[in-house]
């Protein structure tokens, strides 16, 4: 299953760095930032619950970019 979400993040660097923790995280199978349209496209593994991952992506990206925000 893919979805996207509306992100904010202040610059293209920031946005990489939330693409590659979002990619890092468990039942995450890809993610993809767009930093032109602010939007984070995320694939979820088979079974996983896209609620209960995003906020994990969620807290793994707060840690290499504190001042990004995902709105679920």
């Amino acid at each position: 299953m893919k979805k996207t979400y509306k992100i904010d993040v202040d610059c293209a660097n920031c946005a990489n760095k939330m693409e590659l923790a979002a990619q890092r995280t468990e039942g995450v199978k890809a993610a993809t930032v767009n930093f032109m349209t602010l939007k984070m496209q995320v694939e979820f593994q088979e079974g996983q619950d896209p609620k209960a991952v995003m906020e994990q992506v969620r807290k793994n990206c707060k840690k290499v970019e504190d001042d990004c925000e995902i709105f679920l």
